[in-house]
């Protein structure tokens, strides 16, 4: 099918700027139309209702400097802490820039395939990696951009890669897609090389010597030839403007045009099960909603060609969904969880550390534990959700020995307790206990995650007449009631008539009018949570 599409993708006569000028590429046709009636017709598949847990490679070259989350924007804002840490391992951004870090990035001692192995050993069953982040920079073989890891930095097809692996292991593969925000993101480089030129890099350096960027056009990365937002100068400014409002500085139809090129091309060739937007619903949702749609109905139909006709065996992800967009794809949660069980599938996307790379927080030990990741994604899985999971990774393409050990961690307790987690569906209620009962608000996209669970906190699934119940931290006692199996309570499903210990086996209990009193054994087989198997009558 790619053949025969390809062929039909250069009949456009359409063409995109760049250092080659190559046909826009065609939407793909099928009984998906670009308007949300149709793609609201979409139904999550099986396979990631089934999966609950995923690993994310969130890797690109602003992880070459080490030093944190948004990196290529902060280095241009004078007195941030990553400007300061520019200043003295790269010197002025002015000569030594974001295009300069792309091309240092090398990622020497990259394995995907060890990597991905690792990710599926410890539990995930599905994997996702970054396909460009708001820094513009392709990590495939992108036509569209020649700004990619193939032309420069490390020089290999990341994303080619990882997918290489990902099959080879049996996980389904995500990208993430990032680059709409660049037009603005990247404004304070304006200051420094931002406005550099292809013109530019035909200019000898003050030694005589070439530009190694001769032949590439800066504006192809940065984005920058436009009059700046409202405010650009202050760095916190992108925040009230993301939804590209508050006096943003609106993207040019073709800067639009190309990041559609560049998607479709991405999907037409990769063949993703997965896509993540980093947008509000979808790329530049608030200014021209037509984008999105023109998007999903490409892929839907993409996806649906490739299963006989039938329905599409994709996931697309968007933040802070809107009612008439919320059936068309699937909301994701960056950092956070809702309170309450969700009709719909819905994702949590979050990070054990921070989404790109940073020396300073493994040298604080601040990492999320084992434990939190676990109590997590019983909480997600709960309440209908899966959870990506972020593992950053260093420059080189490794991840440190700290992340190792978390991973094993994960590892213990999901060799014994998945069969609480995968193909799981929700029960009755997701939980009881204190934050069950409490109210805990998103907060925009959602970061409210951090929250402290104990053993009065119970989290349900079930699978073929089983019923799991997680809880959350071994308790002090050795015995604990669950009250959602009290008689006359809304939950009541009959007389437990079985209680399981998964990692153990049958443990002593009682069926009472206040619930469900169970015996747990003074040994654990594992320290982070302990699951009950219940079988009722």
């Amino acid at each position: 099918m790619k053949k025969t599409f390809l062929i039909f993708a250069l009949a456009a006569l359409a063409t995109v700027s760049g250092a080659t000028e190559r046909p826009d590429m065609q939407q793909y046709p099928g009984q998906y139309t670009a308007d949300w009636e149709s793609l609201s017709s979409w139904q999550c598949p099986e396979w990631f209702k089934n999966a609950k847990f995923g690993i994310w490679a969130h890797w690109g070259p602003q992880c070459e400097a080490e030093d944190g989350d948004w990196y290529a924007r902060s280095m241009y804002y004078d007195g941030s802490g990553q400007n300061k840490w520019h200043q003295e391992h790269y010197g002025d951004p002015a000569t030594f820039g974001l295009k300069d870090l792309c091309n240092e990035w090398k990622a020497e001692n990259w394995n995907p395939k060890e990597l991905v192995e690792l990710y599926k050993s410890v539990g995930a069953r599905f994997f996702m990696v970054l396909a460009n982040h708001h820094d513009n920079f392709d990590l495939w073989n992108s036509p569209y951009q020649q700004w990619n890891s193939v032309n420069i930095g490390p020089r290999r097809d990341l994303v080619g890669e990882w997918a290489k692996a990902a099959r080879e292991a049996g996980l389904p593969l995500g990208v993430s897609v990032h680059a709409s925000h660049t037009w603005t993101w990247l404004e304070g480089s304006q200051k420094y090389d931002g406005n550099l030129t292809l013109e530019d890099g035909y200019k000898p350096n003050p030694d005589g010597s070439e530009k190694w960027w001769k032949g590439y056009d800066p504006q192809e990365l940065y984005a920058q030839n436009h009059t700046p937002s409202e405010g650009w100068e202050n760095e916190g400014s992108i925040h009230k403007q993301w939804d590209w409002v508050n006096g943003a500085s609106l993207p040019s139809e073709e800067y639009k045009r190309k990041l559609m090129n560049r998607t479709l091309q991405l999907v037409y060739d990769y063949s993703p099960d997965m896509i993540y937007f980093d947008d509000t619903v979808l790329p530049f949702y608030g200014c021209d909603d037509q984008w999105g749609k023109d998007f999903l109905a490409s892929y839907y139909n993409f996806s649906s060609a490739a299963n006989g006709g039938g329905q599409p065996q994709v996931v697309v992800t968007g933040k802070q969904l809107k009612p008439e967009t919320s059936s068309a794809l699937l909301w994701d949660v960056e950092r956070g969880i809702p309170d309450r069980m969700q009709a719909d599938y819905w994702q949590t996307c979050t990070c054990i550390g921070e989404w790109h790379y940073s020396q300073k927080r493994y040298n604080k030990n601040r990492y999320k534990s084992a434990a939190t990741v676990i109590r997590m994604l019983m909480d997600v899985v709960s309440k209908n959700g899966n959870l990506l999971l972020s593992i950053p990774i260093k420059g080189d393409g490794t991840i440190d020995d700290k992340e190792r050990e978390i991973l094993a961690g994960i590892k213990a307790w999901m060799d014994i307790n998945s069969e609480a987690v995968y193909d799981t569906r929700t029960w009755k209620t997701f939980g009881e206990g204190p934050l069950a009962e409490a109210v805990s608000p998103l907060n925009a996209q959602g970061f409210n995650e951090g929250f402290d669970y104990t053993s009065r906190d119970i989290r349900y699934t079930q699978k073929s007449g089983t019923v799991y119940a997680t809880v959350m931290a071994w308790p002090e006692e050795k015995e604990i009631t669950l009250k959602s199996f009290a008689k006359g309570s809304d939950t009541y499903s009959g007389k437990v008539t079985s209680v399981r210990l998964l990692g153990h086996g049958p443990v002593d209990f009682t069926n009472e009018n206040t619930g469900l009193r169970i015996t747990l054994p003074s040994t654990h087989p594992n320290e982070i949570a302990p699951v009950l198997a219940i079988t009722t009558e």
